[in-house]
């Protein structure tokens, strides 16, 4: 299910939410807006349903409407491990993978029900020869990402387990109201137990 068919017709408003982001940063001309979306998809995603597997390429960049999605690998015992989550107005895909076709180390799914659109690679570079400001601007959106991501996980790094958990409400309380306890417990790196206690005693 990693590739999904352009979308036509009036469920083209489906793919408003991406433009009305992008115009936070640039003005994109109404015509641009009509010939990009011809290029797009969209998807209902349910938890727990992956957008992309790990050992996979990424052929596909997502930008999310509304929802969350976690990045996550699994470890040597087979247990996963959550690295990032991701809400709406955001870009995802696993970037290296995206940009130079090879297989993606580690996997995205969405953390509860979720609903994306999709940018495939293949349509987004020929959009990038006709609109090159489009390229500029999708590059600079998912360094942003990718600097956030980094940013909110060094805010964890050397704290104990109630540190992180109470920090975690503090900087990311939308997605603790949204996500299962054992997504919780696999992002702040402990067992769903020993979440249940410290939040039982917090």
């Amino acid at each position: 299910m990693d590739n999904q068919s352009p979308i036509a017709g009036d469920n083209t408003a489906l793919f408003n939410p991406l433009f009305s982001y992008l115009r936070l940063f640039k003005a994109i001309p109404s015509a641009d807006v009509e010939v990009i979306k011809r290029e797009l998809g969209y998807r209902n995603v349910a938890e727990g349903e992956y957008l992309l597997k790990e050992g996979t390429v990424a052929t596909n960049l997502f930008f999310i409407c509304d929802g969350v999605v976690r990045i996550v690998t699994q470890n040597e015992q087979g247990r996963e491990l959550t690295h990032y989550f991701l809400k709406e107005n955001q870009l995802v895909t696993i970037l290296d993978s995206f940009n130079r076709a090879v297989p993606a180390n580690e996997s995205i799914l969405a953390a509860c029900p979720t609903q994306v659109i999709v940018l495939p690679k293949r349509s987004l570079l020929v959009l990038y020869e006709r609109f090159p400001y489009l390229k500029e601007l999708i590059e600079k959106l998912t360094q942003q990402t990718l600097l956030y991501k980094i940013q909110i996980r060094n805010a964890y790094l050397g704290e104990d387990a109630m540190t992180r958990y109470q920090q975690f409400l503090i900087r990311q309380p939308e997605i603790a109201l949204r996500v299962s306890l054992q997504s919780i417990a696999s992002y702040l790196g402990i067992t769903q137990q020993s979440l249940s206690r410290i939040r039982r005693n917090s």
